[in-house]
C-alpha cells in the first residue's frame, strides 16, 4: 500500500513538473496535473491541498536533488579550486541531464509561490555552498564580494552554461564546463 501511495504522489510531482515548466503556474490546472499524472483530482488533493502546496512540495523535492549532487564528492577535491569546480561540474551536469528540473528552479525559484518556509528549509540544505563561499572570502581566494553576490553569480553563470550546452550543442561538453568555470573563477578570485 505504501509503494501505490508513493507512485501516485511521484506520478504527480512528475506531471506537475512537466506542465508548470511547459505551461507555467497560471497556465497549468490541477485538473491538468491529474489528468497527465493518470489520478483522479481528489486524489492529487489527498497529497497537495491546495496548488501552492504541490509547487512547494515539488521545489523542495527538486532543490533536495540538486543539493545532494552539488555536494557530491566536493570536500574530497584538495584545494579551493578544486572544490568550487567540483561544485560547478556537478552542478552544470545536473542541469544538462535534468532539464525540467533545472528549467523548474529558475523558474520558481523567485516566485512568490513558494513560501518562507519552504525556502528556509531549502536554503538548510545548501549550508556546504553557503560555507564554501564563506571559507573561500576568509582565506583570501575570493575576492572581497557579498557573499549572497558570490552565490547568485555562480548559479545564475551555471544557467548560462546550461543554456549554451542544451541549445548550442557545443562539440564538447566538457570543455564548455571548463570554460564556463574558468570565467566564473576568473570573476571571483582576489585580483
Amino acid at each position: 500500500m505504501k509503494k501505490q501511495v508513493e507512485d501516485k504522489k511521484t506520478a504527480l510531482l512528475e506531471a506537475a513538473l512537466k506542465l508548470f515548466t511547459e505551461r507555467g503556474f497560471h497556465g497549468t490546472s490541477t485538473a491538468h496535473i491529474s489528468k497527465e499524472a493518470g489520478v483522479a483530482t481528489g486524489t492529487l488533493f489527498n497529497y497537495f491541498p491546495t496548488k501552492e502546496d504541490l509547487i512547494n512540495g515539488l521545489y523542495f523535492e527538486v532543490k533536495g536533488e540538486l543539493s545532494r549532487k552539488m555536494g557530491k564528492d566536493v570536500q574530497t577535491q584538495k584545494t579551493y579550486e578544486e572544490k568550487l569546480r567540483k561544485m560547478w561540474y556537478n552542478l552544470v551536469e545536473w542541469g544538462t541531464e535534468n532539464q525540467d528540473k533545472f528549467l523548474f528552479v529558475g523558474q520558481f525559484c523567485s516566485s512568490p509561490y513558494i513560501t518562507s518556509h519552504t525556502r528556509e528549509v531549502v536554503m538548510e540544505e545548501y549550508v556546504f555552498f553557503h560555507d564554501l563561499v564563506t571559507e573561500g572570502l576568509e582565506n583570501g581566494e575570493l575576492g572581497d564580494y557579498p557573499s549572497e553576490m558570490i552565490t547568485s553569480m555562480f548559479y545564475q553563470s551555471s544557467r548560462t552554461i546550461v543554456d549554451y550546452i542544451l541549445y548550442s550543442g557545443p562539440q564538447d561538453k566538457n570543455e564548455a564546463i571548463e570554460n564556463g568555470f574558468k570565467i566564473v573563477w576568473g570573476g571571483l578570485v582576489k585580483k
